[in-house]
């Protein structure tokens, strides 16, 4: 991930502010709310511009894959392009489901709350949204699950991290 950051903080930050930088990488799958939390401690922005930009980026994406990715998955499985692919990501999410299925509220929560690889916002709103847990459940176990990832970061980017560079 640290890689990653670094390019995209590299590369996009000769062409548009700092904070858009963190604000698109918290956009992107993968990278979410810990990489701009990352890549906003290695610009030198502020920890509370850092959190509301990320925030706001790592939510974004979130409505639109609750609402319609069951239907883009299944109109993206009829092109034999991306069917591969689609199968592919969705049996990768549903390996993951397993404390969601069970534990459905506090899973999800702890899915996304927990930044470890391959969790996060965009991974539990696409199993959330696989398993047809309620919309509004989700949605309020994703937003806190993301104030408990940014908490933890925030304390790793700015605190262990933040003191490791400076």
């Amino acid at each position: 991930m640290e890689v990653l950051v670094n390019w995209f903080t590299n590369t996009l930050g000769q062409h548009i502010s700092r904070e858009m930088v963190i604000f698109i990488i918290s956009m992107i799958p993968i990278l979410e709310l810990r990489g701009g939390l990352l890549a906003a401690s290695l610009l030198n922005i502020s920890m509370v511009k850092a959190i509301s930009i990320c925030i706001l980026g790592n939510i974004i994406p979130i409505p639109f894959i609750l609402l319609f990715i069951k239907q883009i998955f299944k109109w993206l499985k009829k092109t034999k392009i991306f069917r591969g692919l689609i199968i592919k990501m969705e049996n990768r999410a549903m390996g993951k489901s397993d404390q969601i299925k069970r534990y459905e509220f506090l899973g999800l929560l702890l899915f996304v709350g927990i930044p470890l690889p391959g969790t996060g916002a965009w991974t539990g709103s696409l199993i959330a949204s696989l398993l047809e847990v309620d919309i509004k459940k989700s949605s309020i176990a994703i937003f806190c699950g993301l104030i408990m990832a940014t908490v933890i970061m925030s304390i790793v980017s700015y605190g262990v991290l933040g003191n490791l560079i400076h």
